[in-house]
């Protein structure tokens, strides 16, 4: 609001600049140049609709065009929960079907009396020649300077539009030219064409399905297709990627978003890191991420990704947006645990600090074993399930308070190694592999999570460490100024611990982000955070409804990677309820696991490779001792006894080298290059038991805290799960 356009260009549909502190657009930028030329202040109205997208190509089965439609409307009505606002269905002839379901993340004077219908964002969408249509789920935050840049001569609010008068103009080539989430697909009428595309991390999903007719399905999710006789199979959309079939009907797939971290396997980056544009980077996603007219949020833990987007949200945030979630009003932060759990004070601590409007909501763990059902059938795994939960109860409550769009933090962890197990790396080299191996395979972990398990109240979920800006930035840093070393202070305060270059880019003791005890707080384990009431609870119930029989016979059920645990075995029989087509369960990632590492770094370590494979956090507890609770002792002699990796109480005697845990007990050298200047290039490094510190209570400060219990029982061991 308050932006300054051209009449020519037609940006956006204007409307009379009301009686109220001027507003900038979400996201825009003052064009100040074009006010010097023309003098023309107007309001622009943005409106950026979250949704689920169904389309449907060359349909006739059935025999009759209605009962085709009605047929792709109840599919299209599966993905209702992804946009519960409203629901359109369009007939493009010749079997083509366009379907949108709405959740509309706008502007405050949409559906004001009088109002064009075409400000809404309303899809589908088409050409002002007609011979373009498409449908489009995202977020596309550049979209005003596309708009300004190209002269684009829009006819709705929508970013949406922007999709295709890219594509009428530039065809396929458009795709690279978006900065967003999106997965979209446009129609050419005339030629009969599709083009088909989804962003670069696979933060917005959508999967392709193929029917026995020899009719071309995509959707943003594959309970679209499940159950469906009309389908022969269906698979996930890559990330990165663009589909075209042309006029003559030949397809290709090719990757349009091909950094070389990402396509080079020999790729090791040798830059050294650059806090300033860490930090600057990641600043201008958050503004970007922020472009919302309705109340909003971040989803806080009181861990370092979720406290510092916070803090960037209400310090940079909220200027940029000049206070766009109103005059007066705070920004939102959200927290889930069972009640008592001491992580709910680390988030309490953080809002306390920053000044938020803080919402605390608890569960029990039968709470969440009711839910587990239909968690699965939502995010459409059986991976995740234990972080999921969680995370789908705290979207119910967040969607009751009318909150339609939250920022969360994923990706940080994996571009900058901030799992534990990473200590385990044995060099260098595998280290940044291993952050390629994370980050690429997001789509399958996190990102599907985060989407899938709050759009399913129909809450929209943006993720800022995952622009192409910030990824770009982060996974061309060299890996030895990422790797771990607890013995090594560069700054001569803090030890080199996981993701030291994102705590140090944000440790600005004149201006502070956050808290000293907050932003070099240890990691915490996502799924663990809930505590291991959750976690035990929902192993106690797999016990108790597999039997030892059935376990036995796993491998005849299961043929394809047979489930290791009792829960697994839970999970996918859940699973095969909802998606029994063999094409459902090649779409969830396989291989062992230790306390969320990729197959591949399982062969770090040797008992990794003849464990069973434990996702959680208990799986290499003793690195988290060591990073939290241990201090480090350069005099110790190394060598006497390697890590128990089921429940190691200590790690008293491992020898280190760039936080690398080394078995056989030898000293090693350290790491050769460190952000901060030279360091000595051999050191030893032992690790002795210290008592951690008691928390310390807080004290009311001026945040705002609403505690709304799902349940409140008494526990005997308080845990917490934060997002």
């Amino acid at each position: 609001h308050g932006v300054h356009t051209t009449d020519s260009a037609r940006r956006w549909r204007q409307q009379p600049t009301p009686a109220r502190a001027p507003q900038r657009a979400r996201g825009t930028r003052p064009t100040a140049g074009a006010a010097r030329s023309h003098g023309v202040h107007t309001t622009a109205i943005m409106v950026f609709p979250m949704c689920g997208i169904l389309a449907a190509f060359d349909i006739g089965r059935l025999g009759s065009r209605s009962a085709d439609r009605a047929h792709v409307v109840d599919r299209a009505r599966l993905l209702t929960h992804r946009g519960p606002d409203w629901s359109t269905t369009e007939s493009l002839g010749n079997g083509t079907y366009l379907c949108h379901e709405r959740l509309a993340i706008v502007g405050p004077d949409e559906g004001t009396p009088g109002a064009p219908k075409d400000s809404k964002g309303e899809q589908p969408m088409h050409s002002e020649s007609g011979r373009f249509s498409w449908v489009v789920n995202g977020e596309i935050y550049n979209a005003p300077e596309l708009v300004e840049k190209h002269g684009l001569q829009c006819h709705s609010a929508s970013d949406s539009e922007v999709v295709g008068l890219l594509f009428e103009r530039f065809g396929p080539s458009c795709v690279s030219m978006l900065d967003g989430m999106f997965a979209f697909v446009v129609v050419d009428k005339d030629s009969g064409s599709i083009f088909a595309a989804r962003d670069h991390m696979g933060i917005i999903p959508m999967y392709m399905a193929r029917g026995h007719d020899g009719s071309v399905w995509f959707a943003s999710e594959m309970k679209a297709f499940a159950k469906d006789d009309l389908i022969e199979r269906y698979e996930e959309f890559p990330p990165g990627h663009a589909f075209e079939r042309d006029s003559a009907g030949a397809e290709t797939m090719r990757r349009w978003w091909s950094p070389r971290w990402i396509t080079d396997d020999t790729y090791v980056p040798h830059a050294r890191a650059n806090l300033e544009a860490v930090r600057s980077t990641f600043i201008r996603n958050v503004q970007s991420h922020l472009m919302a007219d309705v109340p909003h949020g971040v989803l806080l833990s009181g861990g370092l990704d979720s406290s510092l987007l916070s803090a960037v949200a209400v310090k940079h945030g909220m200027e940029a947006e000049n206070r766009s979630w109103g005059r007066g009003q705070k920004l939102h932060t959200f927290s889930v645990g069972i009640e008592g759990a001491p992580d709910l004070l680390a988030a309490r601590k953080v809002a306390d600090h920053l000044g938020t409007n803080h919402h605390e909501f608890t569960f029990t763990p039968q709470e969440a074993l009711d839910a587990v059902k239909e968690v699965v059938y939502y995010i459409e795994s059986y991976e995740q399930v234990r972080a999921s939960v969680p995370m789908y109860l705290l979207a119910r409550k967040i969607k009751a308070l009318g909150i339609k769009m939250v920022l969360s933090g994923e990706g940080a962890d994996e571009m900058f190694g901030g799992y534990l197990y990473f200590h385990m790396a044995p060099n260098a080299a595998e280290f940044h592999r291993e952050c390629v191996r994370k980050t690429s395979r997001l789509h399958k972990w996190d990102v599907l999570r985060a989407n899938k398990a709050t759009q399913a109240w129909g809450v929209e979920v943006r993720v800022p460490f995952l622009s192409q800006g910030f990824i770009d930035t982060a996974m061309n840093i060299s890996p030895e100024d990422k790797v771990v070393d607890m013995s090594h202070k560069p700054d001569g305060t803090h030890p080199q611990m996981e993701k030291y270059i994102l705590r140090k880019a944000f440790d600005t003791p004149d201006d502070p982000y956050l808290p000293d005890d907050v932003l070099w707080r240890q990691k915490e384990q996502f799924s663990d955070g809930v505590g291991y009431d959750w976690v035990d609870a929902l192993r106690e119930h797999a016990e108790a409804a597999v039997s030892d029989e059935m376990f036995d016979k796993r491998a005849e059920r299961f043929p394809s990677d047979p489930p290791t645990t009792k829960e697994y075995y839970l999970l996918r029989s859940l699973f095969e309820e909802h998606f029994p087509e063999p094409c459902a369960d090649e779409q969830i990632p396989k291989g062992k696991s230790i306390a969320c590492s990729t197959p591949e770094a399982v062969a770090w370590r040797q008992e990794w490779i003849e464990s069973a494979g434990d996702i959680s956090g208990r799986a290499v507890g003793g690195v988290h001792d060591a990073a939290d609770g241990f201090t480090m002792d350069k005099d110790a002699v190394a060598g006497k006894q390697a890590l128990n990796h089921a429940h190691p109480s200590s790690l008293e005697g491992l020898g280190t080298t760039g936080g690398v845990a080394m078995s056989n007990g030898a000293t090693a050298a350290a790491a050769a290059r460190r952000i901060n200047g030279d360091r000595p290039s051999t050191a030893t490094a032992a690790v002795r038991r210290s008592a951690p510190a008691r928390r310390p209570r807080l004290r009311p400060g001026n945040r705002t805290t609403s505690r709304s219990a799902l349940s409140v029982r008494s526990l005997s061991r308080p845990v917490v799960f934060c997002l």
